[in-house]
């Protein structure tokens, strides 16, 4: 057997540091300070950096041996591993039927640009090559990719593989996420102690509960302020992300896909490539997400032209499907101001509620007798776009499609799964059941011209196996479904899809690179929302979050709310409508159609500024906008969300603006957010009064006494 290369015999030709800089952050890698390169500095950019200086900040990153351990301590490599020291979590683990399990991977290659670094790790005796590509966006998020090669003669079974993020030592509390259908990214902070703090989901997409990110900071760290580092995974199936730090004084955020045992057997010469796993770090979390945002909004995909004001037909007719109805709904739709009418469930073979129909996507004849064509010529006469909903990984065992095809459904075994929904899940890595599915979508969009598509997911996966006795699916699915959208959009030019997962179940870049929006919950609550668009923020920007006006008695929740707060709450993303209007005067009508063109007036700012969140003490009270790249203008909204313990309360400040500019801030009140029954009108400052970007930030200004659960709209703009 040949003997491991040792660490000083490192190719000549690998250089001894490499630093990455774009978008205001730095990455400084160690290259030969241990058998592979140990990342000893990701953040704020160090500026221009002589051989010296790296040298020096290589050398004083290095740890001493202390007593009681190894006589060289494990350094925190891009792959750690046990031959190196490192006695937690590796970067790596599987095996060859039990031998291999330890690998020695040493560096042998390094590829170098001025933003990216590919570094060829390789273990001769085990029969294994990794590529580990570092790169940095052009806003400055570190993006991690990991390859795995099998050079040996016999098959290797990858259990694991992910990337690491090295983490400051000031990082000492944690932010994640969870939360479940219609109440999606609750946030969760604990202290980041010794050990892990390990996020999975096993549910074959990202889930309701799973975490969108794994944020670690400064004690009390807020939107405006505290230096954090998170990680997002940018893959729409099973993952993990763990946080752990080390007795050796490492803290480090590993993220990388959840394999079933199995699901990935590489035979020779066969490789394994890990989902991206993307890094961003900020002084705040509004900081933090701005990277996101900025590099989405660079992409050649992303959705440039205004954001269509949408009217979706589900909590206004859910199955109920008649035509003269739903010409009734789109001529309201119109009348406000509308841009895009979308039909939801129930217009295919025998959808007549959810325990039918899925999986026979053709037109109900008995519903439809002359298709979709005079409800979609109805729309299109309006000036409206036509949107369809879909749901095309699931069936329902009740279809054509299930009886004929029993073999397409996922199951580990002879008895099919749990159900969900009333719904079994179709095994789109089976050749035969994509080309089904890929068929059908491809007939609808050849027949109807269908600008929009809401994709819809609403189980859990349970089992999914590929038959009785099979392997583990939820990787190719995955895979599937990404080729399946990319195949539809190349195909059909133009057209726009939505995700969604019974909600906002399937939050992610991975599904993002392929779609336009997401939905963001099916909870239109404004209350419940404002925390829900708040952490979906962290990584998606506000023209890509589904945000929608409901009707006065919310559905999911019963609270009643008014048409301000749920307009105002749904003004910072991309606006829509889920109502029955046909059930709606002329003057609620009217009110409506004000909303709508108010977010046409600022849908520019909305989908091209910076997030903004003020960290207000006061609990109650919620202050959140929109700031204008070049600071020349802004947008917030104030809500009260309960009482607050001051009354009146206290100034209110306003984040993001020009510190050296001076701007002129009026408050709009909407009628029936403010006053109180058995007294007279409560008195208010409606001028609009001039404040430099700095006092509105650290001064700010009284805002009006609201009723608990209204909101108010602050505008700036810049005046020199």
């Amino acid at each position: 057997m040949k003997e491991p290369t040792p660490v000083t015999s490192l190719p000549a030709a690998l250089p001894a540091h490499v630093h990455l800089r774009a978008g205001g952050t730095s990455v400084l890698v160690d290259v030969r300070c241990a058998d592979q390169p140990t990342i000893v500095h990701w953040g704020r950019d160090l500026g221009t950096l002589t051989d010296i200086e790296l040298e020096g900040i290589a050398r004083a990153a290095r740890p001493q041996r202390v007593s009681g351990g190894l006589d060289a301590t494990g350094r925190l490599t891009v792959l750690p591993q046990a031959s190196g020291g490192w006695l937690t979590t590796p970067g790596l683990t599987g095996d060859r039927g039990g031998t291999d399990f330890s690998t020695r991977l040493v560096t042998t290659a390094a590829h170098v640009t001025p933003t990216t670094a590919t570094f060829v790790l390789r273990d001769a005796a085990a029969g294994l090559r990794v590529e580990v590509e570092l790169s940095l966006g052009v806003s400055g998020l570190l993006h991690q990719r990991l390859r795995l090669v099998n050079d040996g003669d016999a098959p290797y079974r990858v259990d694991g593989l992910s990337a690491g993020f090295p983490l400051p030592p000031t990082a000492t509390e944690l932010l994640t996420t969870t939360g479940h259908h219609l109440r999606e990214r609750a946030p969760e902070r604990h202290a980041f102690t010794v050990g892990g703090h390990l996020r999975e989901s096993r549910r074959g997409r990202p889930g309701a509960d799973a975490t969108l990110v794994v944020i670690a900071g400064t004690p009390g760290f807020g939107f405006e302020r505290g230096l954090v580092h998170g990680v997002h995974l940018a893959w729409s199936g099973d993952h993990r992300l763990l946080a752990e730090r080390t007795p050796t004084g490492d803290a480090v955020l590993r993220a990388g896909e959840l394999l079933e045992p199995g699901e990935v057997l590489l035979a020779p010469g066969e490789s394994y490539e890990t989902p991206d796993a993307v890094g961003s770090w900020g002084e705040g979390l509004d900081d933090f997400a701005a990277r996101f945002h900025d590099e989405l909004r660079a992409r050649p995909m992303h959705p440039t032209r205004p954001r269509p004001v949408t009217v979706n037909t589900w909590e206004a007719v859910y199955f109920r499907h008649d035509l003269d109805t739903l010409r009734a709904l789109a001529d309201r739709a119109a009348r406000i101001g509308a841009e895009r009418f979308v039909l939801d469930d129930g217009w295919f073979h025998g959808r007549r509620d959810d325990t039918a129909g899925l999986g026979d996507w053709w037109v109900d004849a008995e519903v439809w007798p002359d298709g979709l064509a005079p409800l979609i010529d109805h729309v299109r006469e309006r000036g409206m776009e036509f949107g369809l909903w879909v749901e095309p990984e699931m069936v329902n065992p009740d279809s054509d499609l299930a009886r004929r095809h029993p073999d397409w459904l996922l199951r580990a075994r002879d008895e099919l799964p749990p159900s969900g929904r009333q719904q079994q899940v179709l095994d789109l890595a089976h050749p035969e059941a994509y080309a089904y599915i890929a068929e059908r979508l491809h007939a609808l969009l050849d027949e109807y011209p269908i600008a929009y598509l809401k994709w819809d997911h609403n189980r859990d996966l349970a089992e999914p196996g590929s038959g009785p006795h099979g392997r583990p699916r939820v990787r190719a699915n995955v895979l599937a479904l990404y080729r399946l959208l990319d195949e539809l959009r190349e195909r059909h030019p133009g057209l726009e899809i939505e995700s969604c997962a019974s909600g906002g179940a399937r939050v992610d870049l991975g599904i993002l690179q392929r779609t336009h929006r997401i939905w963001t919950s099916d909870c239109l609550d404004p209350i419940e929302r404002l925390d829900i668009q708040r952490y979906t923020g962290l990584v998606v920007p506000p023209e890509l979050m589904g945000a929608h006006l409901t009707s006065p008695i919310v559905h999911s929740t019963g609270r009643t709310v008014s048409l301000s707060l749920s307009a105002l709450t749904a003004l910072l993303g991309h606006f829509g409508v889920e109502w029955d209007l046909t059930a709606e005067d002329d003057a609620t009508l009217e009110r409506i159609a004000g909303w709508v063109a108010l977010y046409r007036e600022h849908r520019a700012l909305i989908a091209t500024g910076r997030r903004v969140h003020a960290d207000l003490a006061d609990p109650a009270l919620d202050l959140r906008g929109v700031v204008a790249r070049d600071g020349g203008a802004a947008l917030y909204v104030h809500t009260q969300v309960r009482t607050s313990s001051a009354h009146p309360p206290a100034p209110v400040t306003l984040p993001g603006l020009d510190p050296d500019r001076r701007y002129r801030i009026a408050v709009m009140v909407p009628e029936g957010s403010t006053g109180y029954l058995g007294q007279s009108p409560l008195a208010w400052e409606e001028e609009a009064v001039v404040l430099s970007g700095r006092a509105a930030a650290s001064v700010g200004l009284r805002p009006p006494v609201l009723l608990p659960q209204a909101a108010a709209l602050i505008t700036a703009s810049a005046i020199d």
